[in-house]
């Protein structure tokens, strides 16, 4: 079997790797044992390097395209896939061992997707501000351009408002993980929903201040930095 190619976002951060996104596909891959390998994108080239290979753009909120990363080449099948969540579906119905919707879920794991992230989407402005601090110059001034579209500026000005609506929404998350019976969202079973909270919080981890990371892990009893060591152990990426 060829070696999967996953296209990730490059950083001055030790490893490279920060973003959620292109994460969901890296514990994906990890978690069913696939081969790939990592090719690094300035944020800044996103536009021209997935033109050039021919990736498809995604939408913004307003309908207008955009070219995002991650992308996923199969050398395997030929496919060339954009976005997390259709990654995700495109490596469960092609190498289904390992699921990560089981009992046929992945329905129901799409509205959790989509709906945790409505949750946590006002809250950020503060952790996209941080982010311009961990990108080269170029791709900071390109990450601000392209994510004020959506997020206008200035980004830190609510910053003590952003971190109480940070911790209601974990809250609201908590809430759901009490409804089970296990430890993951479905319980005793592992899913992609696990995985998508746990690449958000990778996301804080990987951008914050170490400060500002306990403050999160303290939450709910430790949950946060809970959540996040059980998916990296079961996605063997401790």
């Amino acid at each position: 079997m060829l070696p999967l190619v996953l296209y990730d976002i490059l950083s001055e951060l030790p490893g490279n790797s920060w973003s959620s996104n292109p994460a969901k596909p890296r514990f994906v891959l990890s978690y069913k044992d696939l081969p790939f390998v990592t090719l690094w994108v300035e944020y800044s080239d996103i536009p021209i390097a997935m033109k050039a290979i021919g990736a498809k753009p995604n939408k913004r909120r307003d309908g207008s395209d955009v070219y995002t990363v991650p992308v996923l080449s199969d050398p395997n099948t030929g496919a060339l896939i954009t976005d997390s969540l259709e990654i995700a579906s495109y490596l469960e119905k092609t190498y289904p061992e390992k699921p990560i919707f089981p009992n046929n879920s992945e329905p129901l794991i799409r509205a959790f997707d989509s709906a945790y992230g409505s949750l946590l989407r006002p809250a950020i402005k503060f952790i996209f501000a941080r982010c311009t601090e961990i990108l080269s110059p170029a791709s900071a001034k390109f990450f601000i351009k392209a994510r004020s579209i959506d997020t206008p500026l200035p980004w830190d000005a609510k910053h003590d408002e952003d971190w109480e609506l940070l911790e209601k929404g974990y809250n609201t998350v908590y809430e759901w993980y009490q409804k089970t019976d296990g430890k993951w969202i479905m319980g005793h079973t592992v899913s992609y929903a696990d995985i998508v909270v746990a690449c958000e919080l990778l996301w804080y981890k990987r951008v914050l201040r170490e400060d500002q990371w306990v403050r999160i892990s303290s939450w709910n009893g430790g949950k946060w930095a809970q959540v996040l060591a059980d998916v990296e152990k079961e996605c063997k990426l401790t």
